[in-house]
């Protein structure tokens, strides 16, 4: 509940949701060698801690008695929070980059298929039978796409099922699906969003080419949007050195201000930094960045308040850092009140050592769960402690 949508994190936890899926409790390597003597696949909800969709899978769809009884008797399930414990070698090593992902894996550890998002029962088990039948695997359809296959459902499916973790692949596809359509819908357009990541492939050329069909449907105001994000990525990710973990800031800040205002350039260049430095474990450089970025923060979402304040409560130990984090949980919950943000300030409260607020606002945050049907079974564990 960290986040408007977060269920609690552990690295491979049982989860009996009474006939529901039913989770291993146990590291990944058992997982394995037992799915090897049973001769079944391994089927791993790869989730994040922070991910609304994996909480809703967790609430409405794992529980149930149908999916319960497919995902049971024919897989070995696991559930593993891909940025914690072995799940971080498991991320890199499947290429998870978007959560939920489903990873169907055989029992010598490799990948025969795999979805991802929220997903309603039917089309949750029929996945489950999609990875057990070798000519519905993404392997299989990949090989078809190498064929030739030039089927318009085919090919969207098949981006669907990569955008996330193979974006090279899925535009490959995509430029063969848009060659094949003159004019674009609605689906269309907000596929080709999807998609298009830099401003160096096919698809770009097809975003700008087809500037005057997509404006018919969304706004130029927002194309424009767009069109900047897809620039700001391409930029970042050329000013990045990942192995010396190093930025280029005279090419980002030169690159960006073709477009933006030098003050802007400067701003998202530091939220960038920030962002890196917390995905690469660099706490007192995220700290500090974030700190300067949040200075002034009154006109920020709730949504985003919360989101920073959790991230503090986190990976942050500085007394003084939590305070400020505080103010921000806080500022969330004046705009607008819910269980996510009231249990992030009493997390907050929790460790910068204030025992009698921390109770207070985990009470909050259980009693408004509750009034929402939501689980607040990690606010209970906070409240317990106290």
């Amino acid at each position: 509940m960290k986040k408007l949508a977060i269920f609690s994190s552990i690295l491979i936890g049982i989860a009996a949701f009474g006939q529901g899926i039913k989770f291993e409790d146990t590291s990944f390597a058992s997982v394995v060698a037992k799915a090897k003597k049973e001769n079944k696949l391994i089927f791993i909800d790869a989730y994040a801690s922070w991910c609304g969709p994996c909480k809703l899978m967790v609430k409405n769809i794992f529980p149930l008695k149908d999916v319960g009884d497919y995902y049971n008797s024919h897989f070995i399930n696991a559930k593993i929070d891909m940025e914690k414990g072995e799940g971080i070698d498991l991320a890199k090593k499947y290429n998870v980059k978007a959560f939920p992902t489903y990873l169907f894996i055989n029992g010598n550890g490799e990948e025969v298929h795999r979805t991802l998002g929220y997903v309603e029962e039917k089309d949750f088990i029929q996945f489950a039978k999609d990875a057990e039948d070798p000519n519905k695997r993404l392997t299989a359809l990949r090989q078809k796409f190498e064929n030739g296959e030039k089927d318009p459902e085919f090919l969207k499916n098949l981006a669907g099922l990569t955008i996330y973790n193979d974006a090279e692949f899925a535009g490959k596809v995509l430029d063969r699906y848009f060659q094949g359509k003159p004019n674009l819908d609605q689906e269309d357009v907000q596929m080709l969003l999807q998609g298009t990541q830099s401003t160096e492939g096919p698809l770009y050329k097809i975003f700008k080419d087809k500037k005057a069909d997509i404006v018919k449907i969304l706004p130029a105001d927002r194309y424009e949007m767009f069109d900047k994000n897809i620039k700001m990525n391409t930029i970042v990710k050329k000013a990045y050195n990942p192995d010396t973990k190093t930025w280029d800031d005279n090419y980002f800040l030169a690159e960006t201000q073709k477009f933006l205002s030098k003050e802007e350039s400067e701003k998202i260049l530091k939220r960038a930094k920030a962002n890196r430095a917390l995905k690469n474990k660099d706490i007192a450089t995220y700290e500090k960045l974030t700190l300067d970025l949040y200075k002034d923060y009154a006109a920020l979402s709730s949504e985003e308040l919360n989101a920073i304040a959790w991230n503090f409560f986190e990976n942050v130990t500085t007394k003084s850092s939590l305070e400020k984090a505080i103010l921000w949980a806080q500022e969330s919950v004046k705009k607008d009140e819910n269980s996510a943000n009231t249990d992030t300030l009493a997390n907050l409260y929790n460790k910068a050592g204030d025992k009698k607020n921390a109770k207070l606002w985990a009470e909050k945050a259980i009693a408004l769960a509750k009034s929402k049907g939501e689980d607040a079974s990690d606010t209970e564990k906070l409240l317990k402690s106290l």
